[in-house]
């Protein structure tokens, strides 16, 4: 019926009905609609609608100033609980390199943050260390438990902090992998050399 009375007043085809006929008919449409909405009487939600939030992402710490990548780790705080990715990323920090002085575990975590820029590897950090044959620490698609009290895995969690927010520049650049200086691996001699620190020879 709504379509109707305005179809006609734009087209003109009811020119001749009078203007009580029209009043008369717009009144019984509203009236029906507004008997309609009392029926149903008032609505109301039985139960609070509550939508699921996302999963927060990692807390970005704020810049620090640090006159050394020592002094960086030393400030930075590592009391917190760590994410899945963070956790694998320390997690290949410890077991690669917790030997290393800081610029090489930072060297390591970055070859980490590269591969999962790169369309090359996995984009995320956990797939890119649990990658089939490419840490020799992972078994069987798995990271071990490191010992979660140890100063080297403080180190290690400052380090995935600061390769993840690039907090500090590392000699590896854009290297994306990197081998022992005591191995000689045939897939290196098509690589550009980064940087060699300590045991690790970075590549591009």
């Amino acid at each position: 019926m709504i379509a109707i009375v305005f179809g006609a007043q734009g087209s003109g085809a009811m020119a001749q009905n009078s203007q009580d006929d029209a009043a008369q008919l717009t009144e019984a449409v509203a009236t029906d609609i507004t008997d309609a909405d009392d029926a149903a009487g008032p609505r109301f939600v039985a139960n609070p609608v509550v939508q699921a939030l996302p999963e927060k992402a990692d807390s970005e710490i704020a810049p620090v100033e640090a006159s050394s990548l020592v002094d960086l780790v030393a400030t930075l705080p590592t009391d917190g609980a760590l994410s899945r990715e963070m956790r694998c990323l320390a997690g290949a920090v410890y077991f690669e390199a917790r030997g290393e002085p800081l610029s090489g575990q930072l060297a390591v975590a970055r070859v980490i943050v590269n591969r999962t820029e790169s369309n090359r590897f996995p984009d995320d950090y956990c797939s890119v260390v649990t990658q089939r044959s490419q840490f020799s620490f992972v078994r069987n698609g798995r990271i071990p438990q490191p010992r979660l009290q140890s100063a080297a895995w403080r180190r290690a969690k400052a380090i995935a902090t600061i390769a993840h927010q690039e907090m500090w520049d590392s000699q590896a650049q854009d290297a994306l992998y990197f081998h022992a200086t005591y191995v000689r691996p045939r897939w290196a001699r098509n690589k550009i050399a980064r940087a060699t620190i300590d045991r690790h020879i970075f590549y591009r």
